[in-house]
């Protein structure tokens, strides 16, 4: 009998393995300020997961404010500053580092895809106590376009030699599921983040669990099994 494909998984970072979203809220609102643009916290949670460029276009148009690249720059740079500032009081979300410990013991591939540049990204992935040279880790600099573009999970899946068809997105944000959606891998939403369970549900999550701690007490009704 022919043995079916095993299912590999990739991870979001912030709000998925680590409990980073709320850092990046402040750090995107401190680098907008220092332009001068004030825009209430909650619209700039709503944006969180998504490309940073994209984020920007998105968020100046909100506010009514043109942007030159220089511009742009200069607040990309300032919220690398700003989160970097903020990066010791981020802490592995609950279950996080046991789910993907788990997944290696069990020989399951696993990926890390984030819209983060690795300068923000790598410190706290490291919090995670992963091996970065056993475990694929795609980000921002790495692709042509990040979320809602589905490029970030495409790409995780070729590193891990999986085709996108049995690859389970696993991510907090709308924009997770929406990337999931446009590559054609399944995705599963988790509420730490921030974003509410039919939101996820409504942007293509089949699977809708509290953190990864609860994902893991799942995982063999999600495709997690040796």
């Amino acid at each position: 009998m022919k043995t079916p494909p095993q299912t590999a998984f990739v991870f979001d970072l912030d709000g998925t393995l680590v409990d980073s979203v709320y850092q990046h809220v402040l750090a995107w609102q401190e680098a907008l300020e220092s332009e001068g643009i004030v825009l209430s916290v909650w619209r700039i949670h709503r944006r969180i997961g998504m490309s940073g460029s994209l984020m920007m276009n998105i968020l100046l148009r909100e506010s009514g404010v043109a942007i030159d690249d220089a511009r742009a720059e200069r607040m990309r740079q300032r919220h690398a500053e700003a989160y970097t500032r903020r990066a010791a009081t981020i802490r592995p979300l609950p279950g996080a580092r046991e789910l993907v410990a788990y997944l290696s013991e069990a020989g399951i591939p696993w990926a890390i895809a984030t819209s983060g540049r690795m300068e923000t990204a790598g410190p706290v992935i490291e919090s995670l106590g992963v091996d970065l040279a056993g475990v694929p880790v795609v980000t921002r600099d790495q692709v042509r376009y990040a979320k809602p573009d589905p490029d970030l999970f495409l790409a995780a899946a070729e590193r891990l030699g999986a085709r996108i068809e049995n690859v389970t997105v696993v991510g907090d944000a709308v924009w997770d599921m929406l990337a999931a959606r446009r590559a054609h891998a399944l995705g599963i939403g988790l509420l730490s983040g921030g974003y509410a369970r039919d939101e996820l549900e409504r942007a293509g999550a089949y699977r809708v669990f509290d953190d990864p701690a609860d994902l893991l007490w799942h995982i063999d009704e999600v495709g997690g099994r040796c």
